[in-house]
């Protein structure tokens, strides 16, 4: 019978419930029977890009008996990195959900990606879960992406435990790594296990809470429990006694134990461990090789014991008719779910659910909340990965998958028709990179415009929008390769041959210094009713507003000077709308025209031939000729950067700037990173994304924001010397 913290002296054995160790304390098992959601754990796995999280997930699922074979990425056989792309890469791009059992525990695990163009997949499905496994590499650490998602994690108040991945590589270090962990994301980290020897000749680990060595023998899948070797018992007796006081420090109840007794017992270490999990003030570190199927047992006694159910989480807040609401985690509750992930397969289209309150039925009628409509449940899925199996229904605390929705979307809440109710959505990020992508083939436009909404629909953080300007179909997302991947995907899932380019900018023209009393007649006669019109106008640049900051003013403005009558009013409107249609096209580089003022200053009419027609005419005419003889500048989009990066990266990310004709506005200091504001020429930041994670390691980020138009470098162009043109 399982004892808290107390292993048998055997060997591991498989069942249905999974394979155990009971390295750590569990939950009471009387509580999981009472209520059922205190038996479900629902959890990610976070790190940097190969730091071993899907060898992790891998290892889970064939020590639970939820797979039959060790999956490899090497080999390209994991379960969760199903998709042909991320096969080919060898790194997981999209978020995959698993279920599996852990000792009468069911477990839905989601395998989130670690590269950082992907980090959108990583928030929606931190939304979602009750806590998370951190997976860093022993050799290299804290790495830049594990601190972007540690972050990510803090932000949605997601518990966690950490695991040491990678102790039998060469330069592997717990030490090391655990200081990493305090210095870089500042959580107060509690080793509860020593490593029984290191790189080649690490074979298993020491539990502190029980003082028992656990070694995974070579070429075995079980672990073996016996005593504390010679070598490290005093070492593991130190480590002991550190983690009493680590941990009395944190928990009034193990400090009122450690003063009464100068120590504290492996119950109370265990209810204390959790208690600091859950509330965030520490974290419970853990070590192992993944790929030496080394240290996984231990680390799901881990997750059971110290991560929260659905039942230990607030329950989730809403609102509904502009007052707010919470739904607790009861399956007899009104049904309440949210949307995090949607999948177009070759057998329909998938809808990723976490369910918060009630119970969902496969063929009940649902109602989205965010849509405004409602939407009939045709299946439930339990998932795992790109495999389901069928479920009757869905209760609190539940992440499954439904099909025969049709209009939902990430971020979208369903809830009983009777007690409907918002859940708060996942944000997601602004763009930073773009492409223009267009078909090959024109027959096949339609086919891509089509497969572009469909990328959208699966991933949020796409954007897909025409430049009204130039045409162009442009692509938006959160990097180089998140795009590369995108556009690969509407290659092999729709064989559509897809070109990628950059894509252009929206350039302007205007008036640099301008001519007065440019005449223009227009006279034309074919039989009949003819044409006359006859202006003078004055053109010139329109001021700069203030606080410019070096750019130019844009639009465009027009009024009359004309006296005695000498052209009726509904003919100056004509030339206005004449001018205007001018704008369209510049002189030099055939651009649109802003920032300019016309003033008309004279004219003159015909009692018969004078109509507004000839007046919009000679407009368009005359201001067109008196651009040719203005002097223009092109103008180029130019955006406000802000660019948060650690304070060692500033100078590099400072000197690239002033690469890309940026101006630097301002820089303020926050907590080891510094926020620079400059102007940069929108031209300029094609690839810049890239440019700045390759700086800062990762850790830089920018956000962009339009300002306006600057002048072009050498791109002025000659005019009327004198000022005076016409004819």
């Amino acid at each position: 019978m399982r004892t808290d913290l107390h292993l048998q002296n055997t060997v591991t054995t498989t069942s249905d419930a999974g394979r155990r160790t009971d390295a750590t304390a569990a939950a009471p098992r009387s509580a999981d029977r009472a209520d059922p959601t205190a038996a479900v754990r629902n959890l990610g796995i976070l790190a940097h890009v190969d730091a071993g999280k899907t060898t992790v997930t891998e290892r889970i699922l064939y020590l639970t008996g939820t797979t039959h074979k060790r999956g490899e990425v090497h080999d390209g056989t994991t379960v969760t990195d199903f998709d042909s792309q991320e096969r080919d890469r060898g790194i997981t791009i999209f978020a995959a959900a698993v279920s599996c059992t852990w000792d009468g525990h069911h477990v839905n695990l989601i395998d989130t990606p670690g590269h950082v163009d992907f980090a959108d997949e990583v928030v929606r499905s931190l939304r979602v879960l009750d806590g998370a496994v951190a997976v860093f590499d022993a050799v290299a650490g804290v790495e830049p992406q594990s601190e972007s998602v540690w972050r990510l994690a803090d932000r949605f108040g997601v518990p966690r435990i950490a695991f040491v991945n990678k102790l039998d590589r060469a330069g592997a270090d717990l030490d090391t790594a655990v200081a990493s962990i305090r210095e870089r994301l500042h959580p107060a980290p509690l080793a509860v296990q020593l490593p029984i020897g290191s790189e080649d000749g690490f074979t298993g680990v020491v539990d502190l809470l029980r003082m028992r060595a656990l070694v995974w023998p070579d070429g075995g899948d079980a672990v073996e429990e016996g005593p504390v070797p010679d070598a490290l018992r005093e070492e593991a007796a130190t480590r002991r006694r550190a983690l009493e006081e680590a941990v009395a420090e944190l928990h009034p109840g193990a400090l009122e134990e450690y003063c009464a007794r100068a120590s504290v017992s492996a119950p109370t270490l265990a209810a204390a461990l959790r208690d600091l999990t859950r509330s965030g003030e520490a974290v419970v570190v853990l070590c192992g090789s993944a790929y030496r199927n080394r240290g996984i047992e231990p680390l799901l006694d881990a997750v059971v014991a110290y991560l929260p159910s659905p039942s230990d989480v607030p329950a989730v807040r809403g609102t509904h008719d502009g007052s707010e609401q919470e739904r607790a985690a009861d399956p007899e509750a009104p049904f309440a779910a949210l949307a995090f992930k949607v999948n177009a397969t070759a057998t329909g289209r998938l809808t990723h659910l976490r369910v918060y309150s009630g119970t969902i039925r496969k063929g009940e009628t649902v109602w989205d909340a965010t849509a405004g409509r409602t939407e009939r449940v045709g299946r439930i899925l339990r998932v795992r990965a790109d495999r389901h199996a069928q479920l009757d229904r869905a209760v609190a605390g539940d992440i499954v998958a439904v099909v025969g929705l049709k209009s939902a979307r990430a971020g979208a809440t369903l809830c009983a028709p009777d007690a409907p109710l918002v859940l708060e959505p996942p944000t997601t990020a602004e763009p930073v990179v773009s492409v223009a992508v267009e078909a090959r083939a024109s027959t096949d436009t339609e086919r891509l415009v089509s497969a572009l909404a469909r990328l959208v629909e699966e991933d949020p953080s796409l954007v897909v929008r025409t430049d009204p300007e130039t045409g162009q179909t442009v692509l938006s997302g959160m990097g180089e390769l998140h795009l590369e991947v995108a556009v690969e995907k509407i290659r092999r899932a729709h064989g559509l041959d897809a070109r990628v380019g950059r894509p252009r900018v929206g350039y302007r023209e205007t008036v640099v210094r301008g001519v007065s009393g440019f005449v223009h007649r227009h006279v034309k006669q074919d039989g009949g009713a003819g044409q006359f019109a006859h202006v003078v106008l004055d053109v010139e640049p329109l001021p700069a507003p203030e606080g410019a900051d070096g750019g130019s003013a844009t639009g465009f403005e027009f009024r009359s000077a004309v006296v005695g009558g000498r052209v009726p009013q509904e003919y100056v409107r004509a030339v206005e709308a004449g001018c205007r249609d001018a704008l369209a096209e510049g002189p030099s580089e055939g651009h649109p025209v802003t920032g300019l003022r016309v003033v008309l200053t004279d004219g003159a009419t015909h009692a018969k031939d004078s109509s507004d027609l000839a007046f919009r005419t000679a407009g368009r005419m005359a201001l067109r000729d008196a651009l040719r003889v203005c002097a223009t500048a092109v103008l180029e989009p130019v955006v406000e950067v802000t660019v948060t990066v650690p304070e060692e990266s500033v100078g590099g990310v400072l000197g690239d700037l002033a690469a890309r004709r940026g101006r630097v506005s301002g820089s303020v200091a926050r907590a080891g990173t510094v926020v620079v504001t400059a102007t940069v020429p929108l031209a300029e930041l094609f690839g810049y994304a890239t440019r700045l994670r390759s700086r800062t390691q990762g850790r830089g980020v920018f956000t962009t924001r339009p300002t306006g138009y600057a002048p072009a470098p050498g791109t002025a162009s000659g005019g009327a010397s004198d000022g005076t043109r016409g004819r």
